[in-house]
């Protein structure tokens, strides 16, 4: 029961053949027919149960994979045919057929969860053309085109709103179901439901580069990357089934040998009957299983993980490392205070300004928006991006520095070194101290909570980050936590990962959080990556091996039960599965279980394995969890 369940899918149900076969067997149990009669009456019922678990066998041995549970079962009830034991040869079939049938139903139900929680594909675009509607497929729409989303229906491609408000579903994304207010000069995600009013929206990105068309092939290709407990019953599986088959050559054959009085007849039906229960069906089905479902459970919560082989390693952390700002912090600068020295307010603003003209860093937006003027794009030149220091510009034929206090020791200017809770930002002009600028960010409103929460799963909680000593501290101060190394270059935070991961206890890992964008190679690094306000950002999606779409670090914690609790089920399985396995191998070989409770065994294993896998999908419980 344990493979080729995918191309099941589109089989018409085998309920028919089941209870056609069981018919047959009922009459050929109670009217006693005389051979040959009797034998082709209980071969057709053996045909309608199991003619395709012969057929695939075959198949499978042409293709070199003989040691599968087809085989099994084929060579076990060809074996009890030929000694004529021809009820056990039809109800081995028709139990198998029925596991079968409750495995595949249930594979069924977990993948129709996944597909239900994830149904965030749009159906159609309402194109604006010429001044009429057209509606089109998603994948027809480009880049700068206009589309309209009317109340009820779900925005198809990422863009920024022109027109309307709305409040917006953004659940299948988030897995938050509050809804979310967006205006003019917004941003629309792909995915999210329009619940009440009227957007006019400018498409930024064609379909295949959207967030919904990213997230679809995310959890499309989750599965890719086994976990090492997935791996390793896939070669238990591989080594297993063919030591068994020897097994079972031995018990037929060894006994008769040196045993005095065994009967090889005897000794035949214990080894058909000790086949029939190694089927390793349970452990190769309900494994994967579970780790299918700790990805759909996650992804209920806006939680997305790329792999089992990541929701594995977040059970066990021996570090969880943040950036600050964006991660801790809600990233969103304002300038409260401007010191100007030697120039006015005014022009110190303008020329910082400009200097960050074309900075995506917040803080130069954060300036930008204080300074609120259009320029003209002429009026700056040579900007240079100087990594972990700041810019250097032309500005109206001045050379502006803008960035940290590194950034003028760099260039030997002599200034006031501020200390405060606080972003600053120094301004030379022309080689000459012109005073900073203070810029403040909030931290997150669950930071907090979801810092106290990861004690409890790490020994240690760090952050890194490129800001001030004095800034960092005021925010490690708030959040208590354990570790802080700030005023960080891009290379000098991989560095110190470097060291972290050094440092990590066996079998344990270290987590990093970040933006996403910024911090790349850090994510890149660390054993599991995880992106935070990640709703839109290509780069996080592609960096990180988690991504956490509603932007709490909160959901952290969420993650890492989640996954605790995938493999708590996945262990429980394997136990019970080997240990029931073990048992029955020792029964079926010394005789005191049949072909039919061997099946009944194998079955019923299965099944509870595979109903305890499907567990994982309930994720009600992590409600309570912080954020």
């Amino acid at each position: 029961m344990c493979e080729h369940h995918e191309h099941n899918h589109n089989k018409k149900s085998p309920v028919k053949r089941i209870i056609a076969a069981l018919t047959i067997f009922a009459a050929a149990m109670i009217f006693h027919f005389d051979e040959p009669l009797r034998f082709a009456i209980f071969f057709a019922a053996y045909l309608l149960a199991g003619a395709d678990v012969v057929l695939r066998a075959v198949k499978n041995i042409f293709k070199g994979n003989i040691f599968d549970e087809n085989f099994l079962m084929s060579i076990a009830t060809a074996g009890a045919l030929a000694i004529r034991e021809y009820p056990e040869a039809v109800m081995v079939m028709v139990l198998y057929q029925i596991g079968e049938y409750f495995q595949h139903r249930a594979v069924e139900k977990s993948r129709h969860s996944i597909k239900e929680l994830m149904d965030i594909r749009p159906d159609y675009a309402n194109l604006e053309k010429e001044g009429r509607l057209i509606k089109c497929a998603p994948n027809e729409v480009k880049a700068g085109d206009i589309i309209v989303v009317k109340t009820g229906e779900k925005i198809p491609l990422d863009g920024d709103i022109i027109d309307g408000s709305a409040s917006l579903d953004t659940a299948a994304l988030t897995g938050e179901s509050a809804p979310k207010k967006v205006s003019a000069g917004d941003t629309a995600i792909s995915g999210c439901i329009n619940l009440d009013g009227y957007l006019k929206i400018k498409v930024t990105k064609p379909f295949s580069e959207s967030t919904v068309s990213k997230i679809l092939q995310l959890v499309e290709h989750a599965g890719a990357k086994k976990a090492k407990t997935e791996n390793f019953i896939t070669k238990f599986a591989r080594y297993y089934t063919p030591a068994v088959v020897a097994g079972a050559v031995v018990l037929a054959l060894l006994p008769p040998l040196v045993i005095e009085g065994a009967e090889f007849s005897v000794w035949f039906q214990r080894a058909l009957t000790f086949l029939v229960i190694s089927c390793p069906c349970a452990l190769v089905i309900s494994v994967p299983l579970s780790f299918f479902g700790g990805i759909g459970g996650a992804s209920k919560c806006g939680i997305l993980i790329k792999g089992s082989s990541y929701l594995e390693l977040l059970a066990n952390p021996d570090t969880i490392v943040f950036d600050k700002t964006g991660t801790l912090t809600k990233g969103v600068f304002k300038v409260t205070e401007i010191h100007p020295e030697n120039i006015s307010k005014e022009e110190l603003l303008k020329y910082t300004a400009l200097a960050e003209s074309a900075s995506a860093h917040p803080i130069g937006a954060s300036i930008r928006e204080a300074y609120g003027k259009s320029f003209d794009c002429n009026e700056v030149n040579e900007i240079e991006d100087i990594a972990g220091n700041g810019i250097k510009a032309i500005v109206n034929g001045k050379q502006v520095l803008a960035g940290n206090s590194k950034l003028l020791e760099r260039y030997h200017i002599s200034h006031e070194k501020i200390e405060c809770g606080a972003t600053v930002v120094y301004t030379a002009i022309d080689g000459r101290y012109s005073g900073y600028i203070v810029i403040s960010d909030e931290v997150k409103d669950d930071a907090k909570a979801a810092v106290c929460a990861l004690k409890k799963y790490a020994k240690n909680i760090t952050i890194l980050t490129g800001d001030t000593l004095k800034a960092a501290q005021n925010v490690q101060r708030k959040l208590c936590a354990d570790t802080l190394h700030a005023e960080l270059l891009p290379d000098e935070k991989v560095e110190k990962l470097e060291e972290i991961i050094a440092a990590k206890e066996n079998g344990k890992s270290v987590i990093f959080t970040g933006d996403g964008i910024n911090d790349a190679p850090v994510l890149t690094r660390a054993d599991v990556g995880i992106a935070m306000g990640a709703l839109g950002s290509d780069a996080a999606i592609e960096a990180a091996d988690v991504v956490i779409m509603d932007d709490k670090p909160s959901k952290i914690a969420a993650a890492i039960e989640i996954s605790r609790k995938t493999l708590r089920i996945v262990k429980q399985n394997i136990v019970f599965a080997l240990g029931i396995k073990a048992l029955f191998l020792i029964l079926g070989a010394s005789g005191m279980v049949t072909m039919w409770g061997a099946v009944f065994a194998d079955v019923g294993v299965a099944v509870i394995a595979i109903l305890n896998a499907m567990r994982t999908l309930n994720v009600r419980e992590y409600a309570a969890l912080p954020g």
